[in-house]
């Protein structure tokens, strides 16, 4: 068996232990016990096109291109302004998998028999008209509120975790989510390379499309994946710095690290943000001798241990086995009598595993001093016993600081204040060093657009404030005032480097121009 066999075959059994199955789940919504907390839920689902991919639709046996379709379904805090607004059910959430397993005009009485994640049991059945915390496309709550950008397991919807979804947006996040599709058509080759590559494009689609909405603030994105989209959101981080946290459902860059490390983008130094990774409880060694499955699945995770700029949160759930990491695991997944615990064990660590998520993005992206203390802690601390929930964690190197993350500080406070910037970033990294040719031609390059005169003055008065004997940062904060028409701080300045460089052929030209 080949690499790429051998790959599918262990994500296959990653994502859901369905074939092995020998009883119904009985769960419930209710028994989950996820309620809408500070805020209602609001819900839309539409479908954008990537115009830069093309797409085939895999049931409809053509050879006919198109554009990329982008299935998103987002979650928000809302406005319910009247009793009219109409609360959604689980059916709701299942005609959008429908869709977006492409087979939109399926009949609903086939739903039970078509789909091999929908098994058909009266148990199941009853989920689908339960009523979910999420009412359809009422307005967003007025405010502006971080965003978890989703990928979704392998072949997946993007509302496989809707029970968590709505509780983090009752908590005050948006969520935003896709599919996982393959690179040409809906199903993927088998998790490969190429198949996170994909999906790691769509996330980052998202992480685009999060800036059409007013109600979203962009500067405070946290990604977050179940099994495969775990993998595909580790290679995400490393090629995108504005997000600022990651959260891993039994994310499959556990087990297929050997994938991570395949793709050009790979570059364990850029993976530098506080990451949170769920796990799984140890596989019995019944499952793993009879579905030959590799014993080091149970404790191997390359990438926790060559990470070395990150803080990271590596917990285990003794109660649930890998395909309860989802709403839909959880509700409709059939139960292994070999490993899985009982039906009120799972609903209760799922409901333990959202709240640990919930305190993570409230240290993360809100800064809440409760869940730093919380996240912080070990679970015991927190009442937890060791049995139920186990932890480890790791934390960041100091990374050295370059002249480069002190210019990403200057850029996000608008080049504005630098020079008390300069003094407290020193205090923290005293090898910082920014050279004076650096921000002279960096100062002079703002100074020369009418748009960013004032923060490339600033640029030039931090040099100065470094470089006082500088005749040279003296002539180019002159030139910079004279191109701007300034010309009384032009002369001052000129006059500034003539003292320290008497020969200095430019101020003495310059200076002459100007009493003309």
């Amino acid at each position: 068996m080949d690499t790429n066999s051998k790959t599918m075959r262990l994500i296959i059994f990653i994502t859901g232990l369905l074939i092995s199955t020998v009883s119904y789940g009985q769960t419930s919504l209710k028994e989950i016990g996820l309620k809408a907390e500070k805020h209602k839920v609001g819900f839309k689902h539409y479908t954008i096109s990537d115009s830069t991919r093309t797409y085939r639709i895999h049931n409809e046996f053509n050879n006919q291109l198109i554009k990329r379709p982008i299935p998103i379904s987002i979650w928000y805090p809302a406005k319910i302004e009247n009793s009219n607004s109409e609360q959604l059910t689980v059916l709701d959430y299942v005609e959008i998998f429908k869709e977006e397993e492409e087979w939109k005009d399926l009949p609903d009485y086939f739903l039970m028999d078509w789909f091999q994640h929908l098994p058909n049991t009266p148990e199941n059945e009853a989920h689908l008209s339960e009523k979910v915390n999420a009412f359809r496309n009422p307005t967003f709550l007025d405010g502006k509120f971080p965003v978890i950008v989703y990928a979704s397991s392998y072949q997946a919807s993007s509302i496989e975790n809707f029970a968590l979804f709505e509780y983090l947006a009752s908590n005050g996040f948006v969520v935003i989510s896709s599919p996982s599709r393959g690179t040409k058509t809906r199903w993927l080759e088998g998790a490969t390379t190429k198949d996170m590559e994909t999906q790691s494009r769509d996330v980052e689609f998202l992480l685009k499309e999060i800036h059409s909405y007013e109600n979203i603030n962009s500067e405070k994105v946290a990604l977050m994946g179940f099994s495969f989209g775990g993998l595909s959101n580790a290679i995400t981080v490393m090629k995108n710095k504005n997000i600022n946290a990651i959260v891993s459902l039994d994310g499959a860059e556990r087990y297929n690290y050997p994938v991570l490390e395949k793709s050009p983008y790979f570059n364990l130094d850029k993976f530098s943000i506080p990451y949170i990774h769920f796990a799984q409880k140890e596989i019995p060694k019944e499952v793993l001798t009879t579905d030959k499955i590799p014993e080091e699945l149970n404790y191997k995770f390359q990438l926790y241990d060559s990470l070395k700029y990150s803080n990271i949160h590596r917990y285990r759930f003794h109660d649930l086995t890998h395909s309860y990491f989802s709403s839909f695991g959880v509700l409709f997944a059939n139960r292994d009598k070999r490993q899985d615990k009982s039906d009120e064990k799972i609903m209760a660590s799922y409901n333990l595993l959202c709240q640990h998520t919930l305190q993570f993005l409230n240290a993360t992206l809100k800064n809440e001093e409760e869940a730093i203390y919380f996240i912080e802690n070990k679970p015991i601390a927190n009442g937890f016993p060791d049995s139920l929930i186990s932890k480890q964690t790791k934390n960041a190197i100091k990374k050295d600081f370059t002249y480069k993350d002190f210019n990403d500080l200057a850029y996000k406070q608008d080049y504005k204040d630098l020079i008390p910037l300069y003094k407290s970033t020193i205090a923290e990294y005293p090898n910082l060093e920014l050279q004076e040719g650096m921000l002279n031609i960096f100062g002079l390059r703002l100074s020369f657009n009418p748009e960013k005169r004032e923060q490339g003055y600033n640029v030039l008065l931090l040099a100065l404030h470094l470089y006082p004997k500088s005749a040279n940062l003296y002539d180019s904060l002159a030139e910079a005032y004279f191109y701007n028409k300034d010309y009384s701080n032009a002369i001052l300045n000129y006059k500034k480097s003539l003292e320290l460089n008497p020969k200095n052929q430019n101020a003495i030209d310059r200076l002459k121009q100007l009493k003309e």
